[in-house]
């Protein structure tokens, strides 16, 4: 499955004009910051000095998690579809932002651990009814790491398929900021005592116990493979500590990229997902946009690793994709500066100081 993500780099046959269509916009050079990186990113992208993202859609991918067993998190599984409900009725934060842009908003079943009812904006394409406890087992099969990487292959095929020039990713599923913060240990080599976080509100207790289950876990994984987790292969690594929802969103970024589309990263569970993502394939970070740096302590650190610079800073640590969605006004701004913005030459101004 991971082989066939063959991403290549956005050309840089329009670098030079894109620049100069940014720089001789009526304003100092480099006076609109980040809006020029985001339209210089956007215009290799897509491959026009125009770009646009009129069209975009969000994609919630949600699961639910076996090692909640081990109380790592203040909520019970069952706020997972209750709060996929919320999302479908319109009530989620992610929901008002969508409805406020009008971007279309799609949830996606990978793992959530009872049976939904069908919904228009609901996709059921369910692995299992939640992962194993990875604490004590493999979280999942190697088919079933194929069956969530390629939920999200196909949600993405069909978006662009729609015409959908910018993708926006989110997720749901109680437990994930743990899982999450596994699989950023076993990526990066961080002790669990700096990638596991207060999530939904862990005190400091909860957190340190926390941190106890993601170590205790991939010391665990270590034993059962055989392997040192620096030494793991993706394929390893997803099977041993692995979220549906997370790899869905994974999957969906390395499709992203190889349609050579823009996507959009809202915070620590989604850039887990990247950084599972990049270990893939590298390439595809070209095609990532990061909406904002969240309140997740690990997420800082995962942003510099990534070299990543997020367009918001809002101190939020809701997830759902409220982040991305919360950007997309600025990425349409940057859009709209090089279509609609006039240059020095066509309003008579001289360029000179």
């Amino acid at each position: 499955m991971f082989q066939s993500f063959q991403i290549q780099a956005p050309s840089s046959a329009l670098d030079v004009d894109l620049q100069h269509k940014i720089d001789t916009k009526t304003k100092p050079p480099g006076s609109l910051g980040s809006l020029e990186k985001i339209a210089f990113q956007l215009g290799r992208i897509q491959g026009k000095t125009i770009p646009d993202v009129s069209r975009a859609k969000m994609i919630v991918f949600a699961a639910d998690h076996g090692v909640v067993d081990q109380g790592i998190s203040l909520f019970p599984q069952e706020v997972t579809p209750q709060m996929v409900m919320n999302f479908l009725m319109g009530g989620a934060a992610v929901s008002v932002f969508c409805q406020q842009h009008n971007v279309p908003l799609r949830v996606v079943d990978v793992g959530v651990k009872v049976d939904l009812d069908d919904h228009p904006l609901l996709a059921k394409r369910k692995v299992a009814y939640a992962s194993q406890d990875f604490s004590q087992t493999a979280a999942m099969t190697s088919e079933q790491v194929a069956m969530a990487l390629q939920a999200g292959v196909e949600e993405v095929d069909q978006a662009i398929a729609e015409g959908n020039q910018l993708l926006m990713f989110g997720e749901m599923g109680i437990g994930n900021t743990c899982v999450s913060s596994c699989m950023m240990s076993a990526l990066l080599g961080d002790d669990a005592t700096l990638t596991a976080g207060r999530g939904t509100g862990l005190d400091d207790h909860g957190v340190s116990h926390k941190a106890n289950i993601i170590q205790q876990s991939l010391l665990r994984a270590e034993q059962e493979t055989g392997q040192c987790m620096a030494d793991w292969s993706p394929q390893t690594l997803a099977e041993q500590v692995g979220g549906f929802e997370i790899l869905a969103m994974a999957g969906a970024m390395l499709q992203a990229a190889k349609q050579q589309t823009a996507f959009v990263v809202d915070g620590f569970i989604c850039s887990v997902a990247l950084l599972f993502a990049h270990k893939v394939s590298p390439q595809v970070k070209a095609y990532a946009m990061f909406a904002h740096q969240s309140n997740e302590q690990a997420h800082q650190r995962l942003l510099e690793f990534l070299n990543a610079e997020p367009i918001l800073s809002l101190d939020l640590r809701l997830g759902e994709g409220s982040g991305a969605i919360l950007s997309y006004p600025l990425i349409q701004s940057a859009c709209v500066f090089m279509a609609q913005m006039a240059s020095f030459e066509s309003a008579g101004l001289s360029d000179q100081t």
